[in-house]
């Protein structure tokens, strides 16, 4: 492979790279050697754009950030809209789930993420909320979706933290779960589920629940508008 020098190389270009590259390899395996052979280039010439790994992750986290399509707040009503705008954040940290874990480990910002922190204010002062519990309902929502994002990121983090030791990933998975499912069989309530034709792997979230929960969060929501509508009407 030729190798290419800085000149060659574009922070846009780069920061495509440390994305596909952190999608395959998860934080740990980001460094700038490894991204410089994915790119055919030198270590130094990515140096050259970008200074540190936390600058990369930022960045990275950044531009993905723009896979979140942002609903016409003028075009749907405030529900359908948050609804929209929840799901593609969810479906965005599971395409990405290294993003969950920075979150916990990076100072992460910049323009894309700014811009949808910016469109969940509009969106909850359009539903109307006044601007401090616009804030409040933003960060409910953002809780919950990187919350339900982050079993599925922690899965793929152990398959990955378990495959590179060159385990049987798989049978450690099944060994894992037998011997959860044992401890769960002495509790009635989880024994009951447990012993039932419908049961799935054990301790996997069951079918809509990210659904049920976002709607849930969205119910309290609009009873909140509604009681407090009816209060300034007495």
């Amino acid at each position: 492979m030729v190798a290419m020098g800085r000149d060659t190389l574009t922070a846009d270009r780069i920061i495509r790279a440390a994305v596909e590259l952190l999608d395959d390899e998860g934080l740990d395996g980001l460094n700038m050697r490894s991204l410089a052979k994915r790119l055919g280039s030198a270590a130094t010439a990515v140096y050259w754009h970008i200074k540190t790994k936390d600058d990369l992750v930022r960045l990275a986290s950044d531009a993905i950030w723009h896979e979140v399509e942002l609903p016409d707040l003028d075009a749907t009503d405030w529900r359908t809209a948050a609804t929209a705008h929840a799901s593609g954040m969810h479906a965005m940290l599971t395409r990405h789930p290294w993003l969950v874990q920075a979150f916990g480990s990076h100072f992460l910002y910049g323009p894309g993420q700014a811009r949808h922190n910016d469109f969940s204010l509009s969106l909850y002062e359009k539903a109307g909320f006044a601007a401090a519990d616009a804030d409040r309902a933003a960060a409910t929502v953002l809780t919950f979706v990187l919350g339900s994002a982050l079993g599925p990121a922690a899965q793929v983090s152990l398959n990955r933290r378990l495959s590179k030791d060159g385990a049987d990933t798989g049978q450690l998975m099944a060994d894992a779960m037998a011997h959860a499912r044992e401890t769960a069989m002495r509790f009635p309530r989880l024994r009951e589920r447990l012993g039932t034709t419908a049961a799935t792997e054990y301790a996997a979230a069951p079918d809509d629940t990210f659904a049920f929960g976002l709607q849930s969060i969205l119910d309290g929501f609009e009873a909140r508008l509604t009681a407090d509508r009816a209060s300034r009407r007495e």
